[in-house]
Formats: C-alpha cells, structure tokens, sequence
C-alpha cells in the first residue's frame, strides 16, 4: 500500500460507535449464504471465492439435491462437481477443494465437519476468514473476525487498520472492537460494502459512518 494510501487513525472510541451505527443501520445483516448443515456452509464458502453469494445460493441446492451427504461427495468425481458448480467459476481448482475436503472430513472427523479453528484450516480451500464464520454460524464460537474484500476495503477507509494481509487486519480489527461485536462486524460490513460503500461509487451522501471515512478528510 502506497504511503499516501494510508489512513489507520480511528481510535477504540470511534470503533464503538462505527459498529453501533452500522448494526443500527444493518438490523436485518447474517451471513448471505443459504445452508443446512456445516457442511453444506463449508462448500457454501469454497464456491463464493470470487463468486456472487447469490450465483452459490442457486447452485448449493443443485449439488445437494444429487450428492445428499458428505460421504457421498467424498466418492465423487471432480469432473462430476465440476459441471455441477461450473456457473461460480474456477470450477476445477473448487471441485478438487471441495471433494479432498471431504475426504479429509470422512477420513480424519468421522463425517463430522471439525469445530475448531486448527481442524478447519486443515481443509482444502478454508482459511482462517471461512473458518471463523464456519465457527460462528454453526458452533456459537466466537474465535476471530471473517476478513473477506469488503470487510480489508472499508476497514482501511474508515481507519481501522491498514494491514496488508487478511490476518493483520483481523489482528488490528480484534484489538479495536470489543469481543461481543466480533461476530457482527463482517456481516455489518458486508451489507455496508454492497448497499452503501460500493467500490468506486460509493454513496456517501447516505453512509452512516460517513464522518469516519478518511477518504473524506
């Protein structure tokens, strides 16, 4: 990030009321992508890398109705996933993600989807943002913050953190934010990031935090 790029001066103060006024703003903000099981989350969080969560919400239906289990995806064969989950793109580098991960979850979890932060970084395609809303949404586990591009954007603008990776920025985002908001602040920020804070058009004029925007300064 270029020096000039740099913004990171909110203080803990600011960030209470940042993440007030966008759960203010934001009531109705979860998680965008339709599941029923972890592990249909997990597969959920694999096809959305650089993929509309509305384009997975169509497909996931279309993949379970015919693989109902994690057992069964397991003896899948890529080419199989592949012309299923085709319309969210990287299909190839997803189906292997997605039919390894299952092996690893049959053959190490006993079909169970694991429930902490270590197991699940151990699966093909999840990282420590997908783990952590794995953990949140299906476990009531609170051990970090989802940094996805909405959440590494805004947080930059808004001055929260200039970290140059997902992990920095969650670090610093963690350190700003008292644990009870840690499992709103990627939802609130993603709702922000496509309703208010659109990339290269972003609607200032309505933006609730809007005097907090170091780009404004």
């Amino acid at each position: 990030m270029k020096k000039s790029e740099e913004y990171k001066n909110s203080t803990k103060k600011d960030s209470e009321q940042i993440i007030k006024a966008l759960i203010d703003f934001y009531p109705e903000a979860t998680c965008s992508l339709n599941y029923k099981d972890p592990f249909e989350l997990l597969v959920a969080l694999i096809l959305a890398a650089q993929c509309t969560d509305e384009r997975v919400n169509k497909i996931i239906p279309i993949l379970f109705d015919k693989y109902k289990t994690v057992n069964d995806i397991a003896n899948a064969s890529y080419e199989d996933i592949e012309k299923i989950i085709k319309p969210c793109g990287f299909y190839k580098n997803k189906a292997k993600n997605i039919v390894d991960t299952a092996n690893i979850i049959v053959d190490k979890f006993n079909s169970n989807v694991p429930d902490t932060m270590e197991e699940l970084c151990t699966l093909k395609g999840i990282g420590r943002k997908s783990s952590n809303i794995i953990l949140q949404e299906c476990f009531s586990k609170i051990e970090g913050i989802a940094v996805d591009t909405h959440v590494t954007r805004i947080s930059r603008k808004i001055g929260l953190s200039n970290g140059k990776s997902q992990q920095e920025i969650e670090k610093d985002l963690m350190s700003m934010f008292d644990k009870k908001y840690w499992n709103k602040i990627n939802h609130v920020l993603v709702y922000h990031g496509r309703a208010i804070c659109i990339a290269n058009r972003p609607k200032c004029s309505q933006c609730p935090i809007s005097k907090f925007c170091k780009k404004n300064k």
